[in-house]
């Protein structure tokens, strides 16, 4: 029972931290915007969803690493579990060095006093943003698979 409650909860954290991170990559393209128009909506952007971002990225890494050590005798499952751990793992890297010290910048900007490169800063963060979003999107298929592997009870 134990197991597959974890399971459950590792699609489920899995699937809306990739699914958030992915309604953002197809929805919220910021390169045609205007320099009010991108701080308004980035920094509104990140004071709704850091907070949460961050603690499901945080949830679905020790879900997922819980679901791999219940399922350790599973080697495909085990294996799977532990690359999907690595690619979550990575997401919170990615964010950590890359994303948040651009985001700590972005939520102090004002138009008139953003720098002159603002967009590099957009297309840094951009540019972050996708890459973390396949690191997800790789994560929620590994926990899936494992999760729907043909042979793997829940028992």
């Amino acid at each position: 029972m134990a197991t597959s409650v974890v399971r459950f909860l590792n699609v489920i954290l899995a699937a809306l931290l990739a699914g958030t991170s992915f309604g953002i990559w197809m929805g919220f393209n910021p390169m045609n915007f205007s320099i009010s128009t991108y701080v308004e909506q980035q920094q509104h952007l990140l004071h709704a969803l850091n907070t949460l971002m961050t603690c499901l990225v945080v949830l679905a890494t020790l879900v997922t690493l819980a679901s791999a050590f219940l399922q350790r005798k599973n080697k495909p499952v085990f294996v799977a579990l532990l690359a999907a751990g690595i690619f979550f793992v990575a997401c919170i890297i990615i964010s950590r060095f890359g994303s948040q010290p651009l985001q700590n910048d972005m939520l102090v900007w004002k138009v008139g006093t953003a720098p002159r490169d603002w967009t590099s800063y957009r297309d840094k963060w951009w540019t972050f943003h996708i890459t973390r979003t396949i690191a997800e999107l790789i994560a929620l298929s590994l926990v899936t698979l494992a999760s729907i592997k043909r042979g793997n009870s829940a028992a």
